[in-house]
C-alpha cells in the first residue's frame, strides 16, 4: 500500500485557481508596466512550485524513480501518465523557468509579457484535473 500525502497536494492544487487568475487578469490588462511585471514574474514563480510539490508528492507517494531535476519531475509525471504530452510540454517550458526567476530575477524582463501568461491558466487547471483523476485512479 503506498503512502501519499492528499492532504497537502488538494492544498497544492488549491492555490491554481488564484494562480491562474492572476495570470489571467495579467494577460488581458498587460501593459508592459512594472506591477503586472511582478504580478507575472510571481504567479509564474508560484506555478512553478506548485507543479514540482505535486510531482514530488507524486514521486514519493507512489515510489516512483527518482527525480533528478525540475525536468525530471515533469517527465517522470508524465511517463506514469500522470497528465498528456499537451500538458508535459508546457509544463517543462514553465519549470524551465525557475533558475531564471529565482537566481537570475535581476534579469528577469518585467516589462515583456511572457508567452506562457496567457496559455498557463488553462493548463494548471487542467493539470490539476489530471492529477485529481490520476489519484482517484489509483488509491481506490
Amino acid at each position: 500500500m503506498y503512502y501519499v500525502n492528499q492532504e497537502q497536494i488538494e492544498r497544492r492544487l488549491s492555490a491554481i485557481p488564484e494562480i491562474a487568475e492572476g495570470l489571467r487578469a495579467t494577460a488581458q490588462s498587460w501593459d508592459g508596466g512594472l506591477v503586472l511585471g511582478l504580478v507575472q514574474e510571481r504567479a509564474l514563480h508560484l506555478a512553478i512550485e506548485v507543479v514540482t510539490d505535486v510531482g514530488s508528492y507524486l514521486i514519493d507517494g507512489f515510489i516512483m524513480r527518482d527525480a533528478s531535476s525540475y525536468e525530471d519531475i515533469m517527465d517522470i509525471n508524465h511517463e506514469e501518465k500522470v497528465f498528456p504530452e499537451e500538458v508535459h510540454k508546457v509544463l517543462l517550458e514553465l519549470v524551465r523557468l525557475r533558475k531564471p526567476l529565482v537566481q537570475d530575477y535581476y534579469d528577469w524582463d518585467r516589462h515583456a509579457l511572457h508567452s506562457l501568461t496567457p496559455i498557463l491558466p488553462d493548463v494548471l487547471e487542467q493539470f490539476a484535473g489530471n492529477v485529481r483523476e490520476y489519484l482517484k485512479n489509483e488509491m481506490y
